[in-house]
């Protein structure tokens, strides 16, 4: 457990760097690609680090797992994930499209953040299903970084001029800013074709799972 904790808490020091004055540094020093081709390769190495120490922790059960809630959560999650990558304007490299005339379309209008929101619901999902000691720190860590980084990634892009254009007609909890008036949801935009993608991804991860993790989703 002393290992998985360790891995736990390089992973999560790496994935906070972008958010500290460390990062202009080491911009300025390497020049803005290829310190985000090494910050990619330590955080590889901190994610497989963590998955070695998480395979090798002994199971400590805390409460009875409910194994049902990824099975309602996961096909959202592999749906906002894929979407995600459409037209987002959070994503790196993706700052001009807050540029255009209409800067939140498709699942960015229902949430600005559909990848992170991916991230919660997996990692939550799966804290819910398993219900011991070590997925509490393994997925509890990505649950963590998930939820922070919905506010790091906003509070990052602040001194954007576009950005005040683009939050007052987004929000990062998903439906808030439809609720409130400030977006409607344009299926059209949305499609068929990413989220038929995100579910059949799903169903080829729940009938693989076992082979690639060991562990079997139901």
């Amino acid at each position: 457990m002393t290992a998985l904790l360790a891995a736990t808490a390089f992973f999560l020091a790496t994935h906070f760097i972008p958010s500290t004055p460390l990062r202009p540094v080491l911009v300025k020093a390497l020049g803005e690609w290829p310190y985000r081709g090494l910050y990619s390769l330590v955080a590889l190495a901190g994610i497989v680090w963590m998955a070695r120490a998480y395979g090798d922790a002994p199971y400590e059960p805390l409460w009875s797992g409910v194994r049902l809630v990824p099975a309602v959560l996961m096909p959202i999650a592999f749906v906002l994930l894929v979407c995600g990558y459409s037209r987002n304007p959070t994503a790196i490299g993706a700052e001009k499209l807050l540029k255009s005339d209409e800067p939140a379309r498709g699942m960015i209008r229902i949430t600005r953040h559909p990848i992170m929101w991916a991230l919660i619901l997996w990692s939550g999902a799966h804290l819910a299903a398993r219900g011991d000691l070590k997925s509490l720190i393994f997925f509890g860590a990505f649950l963590l970084l998930a939820a922070v980084g919905t506010f790091t990634m906003d509070s990052r892009r602040k001194s954007n001029p576009d950005w005040a254009r683009f939050a007052a007609v987004t929000s990062s909890v998903p439906f808030v800013a439809v609720a409130q008036g400030r977006n409607r949801i344009a299926w059209g935009e949305i499609g068929w074709v990413l989220p038929l993608a995100g579910l059949a991804l799903c169903g080829a991860f729940f009938a693989g799972h076992q082979w690639l993790f060991g562990v079997r989703p139901f």
